[in-house]
Parts: C-alpha cells; sequence; structure tokens
C-alpha cells in the first residue's frame, strides 16, 4: 500500500476559478493508496468564517456539499478517517516558543501563528460546528487530544489499522 501526503495551502488562482472542492477531488487518491490531507476542504468553513473572507450564506451550505462529497467517496470504497487533533492553547504557545527557539525548526513558523492565537475561540467555536455537521458514519470524526505527540500518533495509528481490519472483514 503507498501513502501520499497533500498539503492544502491557500488556493492558488487556477484552484479559486474551480468551485472550492475541485482541488480536494483531484487529489483524492487512487484505490490502493491511502491519502492523508494535511488541511482541506474544511479551511472553506474554518477559515472563510473565522476571518470573515465568505458570507455565512456561502460557508454555511458548505457543511451540506462536504457531507455529499464524503458520501460519495464513501459509497465508490473510499474509507474516509477525519481527526481533530486537539491541543490546549497553553501547548500551543510552547510549541510555537519552541519552534520559534530552535534552529532546525524555526523555518516551520509562520508569523501569523501567532496572529492566529487571537482567534482562538472564533476556531474552537468553528471546529466544533463543522465536526457536529460533517460527522456520519461513512465519514466519522475522531477527537485526539494531541498535547502528547506519542499518544496522538498511538491513537490514530490503531484507528487506521481498525478501519482497515473492518474494510477487510467486509
Amino acid at each position: 500500500i503507498g501513502v501520499r501526503v497533500t498539503p492544502f495551502k491557500a488556493p492558488t488562482v487556477d484552484e479559486l476559478a474551480q468551485d472550492y472542492l475541485w482541488r480536494v477531488h483531484k487529489s483524492c487518491p487512487p484505490k490502493g493508496i491511502i491519502g492523508i490531507f494535511n488541511r482541506s476542504h474544511y479551511e472553506d468553513v474554518l477559515v472563510v468564517r473565522v476571518h470573515d473572507l465568505a458570507p455565512k450564506s456561502v460557508w454555511g451550505e458548505r457543511f451540506g456539499h462536504i457531507r455529499d462529497f464524503e458520501e460519495l467517496l464513501a459509497e465508490h470504497g473510499t474509507i474516509i478517517l477525519k481527526y481533530f487533533l486537539h491541543i490546549t492553547k497553553k501547548e500551543q504557545e510552547e510549541r510555537l516558543l519552541e519552534r520559534e527557539e530552535s534552529p532546525e525548526t524555526a523555518w516551520k513558523l509562520n508569523p501569523n501563528d501567532w496572529k492566529e492565537r487571537d482567534h482562538w475561540d472564533e476556531y474552537t467555536g468553528a471546529y466544533e460546528d463543522a465536526i457536529s455537521r460533517t460527522a456520519a458514519k461513512h465519514a466519522p470524526w475522531t477527537i485526539v487530544p494531541a498535547n502528547a505527540k506519542w499518544y496522538r500518533n498511538l491513537v490514530i495509528a490503531e484507528s487506521v489499522v481498525d478501519a482497515l481490519k473492518r474494510r477487510r472483514k467486509n
């Protein structure tokens, strides 16, 4: 089994010329490949909401689009596992400070990381809404306590193994 990680950054001009799910759909893995999305279509109901980049009438209807899109994928054999890596605000601050002070990781630090912390409560509400409005039997969310990276990794690995075992039985 191959693994492909797809990072989603701010949409390009070409991507913005399409519907917001276009870039995600074209990045879905073929059969036999595990695809990991680092960020994804959920940014289009989180960031746009928190920063008022689109009206509620736009991002609000995207929850249904996302559920339908994931249902389509699941109906055609894709196993969908969604993880919310929950860290505390204090842990996030410690990680940002560590990253800032270490020459090995300073390159990862984006100055906006500190600015985004000012929106912690708004993001919390947006995530709660996104999780509750897009959770489905075919595309469940797992809330992962992620302050301890070893525990985060264990929970996700066990979840992936369990999903693959269930698929094998069917």
